[in-house]
């Protein structure tokens, strides 16, 4: 492994970091999203951020630290806004996401600590081809998906759907089930996809599986990567596929393509909000009724309450455990399974 460089987790389908590579600088039109980019830390932040490894693991950085990552795009409504498009002659950026998401940060939450900022340093280039994440994506033969899917979806980021995911991971595992998760949309962080992992799913997948840094890209050309990967998903099997789309739907990050695609595998729909009044909004604009309400909106009895007068769904605070046995018996009739602890029988 070549230690001159940070590896971010955006480098995780390449060989980056165990085959040599050279870098070269290129013109900003010859940029495209889902380069492979070297940049030269020039100002770390604050200690509260962080980089994300291929691993997982974070770590903190210094300036003049050489880190890898992939150009790409973010619209983050509570977080941060940017894109590479947006970098200009000084070559001057920020790492959007931990996980080495490079452009120019445009906008960011008051509340937000400050980015780490880089400079363009040059491309990752073999043979004098440009290094993307495209030339890493596995393809596969054209399977239909259908694979039973436990949909998260939220009226926006920090809604609480990984925590819910996770839940409902470990449940379907405990009883014996082989389950496949992932994150289909959303801005790159790999500890989200592996905390499923931590919790029981057989086998993890997320869009930079796709070759996407985000999921913020052209719609048919989104739509096109996402059927591979649902090939690519259906071909591991699985019992159930509890699938997650990051952020909202109605943001920019084509979670309504996803859906779309989904559709006909979907048997349950978990509606994670941060606001009750959020949640009649999405349903509205989709045109769909969620099985269960979740989030944190249903923190309080309060948030319940008001949740099911405005919409008449069942609305459960998922982390309270006295809600697991109302979450087993929505789960259970949704996909038609027993989902009753399997209980090893004992060697003799």
């Amino acid at each position: 492994m070549n230690s001159r460089y940070i590896f971010t987790s955006m480098l995780r389908i390449s060989d980056l970091d165990q085959q040599p590579f050279e870098v070269e600088r290129l013109e900003k039109i010859k940029w495209k999203t889902g380069d492979y980019v070297v940049g030269r830390i020039t100002d770390p932040g604050t200690d509260k951020i962080q980089i994300e490894l291929i691993n997982g693991r974070m770590r903190s950085c210094m300036k003049e630290d050489l880190v890898i990552g992939a150009l790409g795009d973010r619209y983050a409504t509570l977080e941060a806004t940017g894109s590479w498009r947006d970098v200009e002659e000084d070559g001057r950026m920020h790492l959007l996401t931990g996980a080495g998401l490079f452009g120019k940060c445009t906008s960011k939450s008051v509340h937000m600590p400050n980015l780490i900022e880089i400079e363009y340093v040059g491309h990752a280039v073999r043979d004098g081809k440009v290094c993307k994440m495209d030339d890493y994506v596995k393809t596969s033969a054209y399977s239909k998906f259908d694979i039973p899917v436990v949909l998260l979806v939220g009226t926006s980021m920090s809604a609480g759907k990984t925590t819910v995911a996770r839940i409902i991971v470990n449940l379907l595992k405990r009883a014996g089930l082989n389950i496949v998760a992932g994150k289909l949309t959303g801005a790159s962080r790999y500890r989200d996809t592996l905390s499923l992992k931590d919790v029981g799913a057989n086998h993890i997948f997320d869009f930079v599986d796709a070759g996407l840094p985000s999921s913020i890209y052209p719609r048919e050309k989104y739509r096109k990567k996402l059927i591979n990967l649902l090939s690519r998903i259906n071909r591991v099997g699985g019992d159930v596929a509890v699938i997650e789309l990051g952020a909202s739907p109605l943001e920019p990050y084509n979670g309504d393509v996803a859906f779309e695609e989904l559709k006909p595998s979907v048997k349950c729909t978990v509606l994670c909000a941060s606001d009750p009044y959020a949640v009649y909004g999405v349903m509205k604009s989709f045109k769909i009724t969620p099985d269960v309400v979740s989030g944190i909106a249903t923190n309080t009895f309060a948030g319940a309450e008001l949740i099911e007068k405005l919409t008449g769904v069942r609305a459960l605070n998922l982390i309270d455990p006295e809600t697991s046995a109302e979450l087993k018996t929505i789960l259970s009739e949704k996909l038609q399974l027993d989902l009753n602890p399997k209980v090893a029988e004992p060697q003799l």
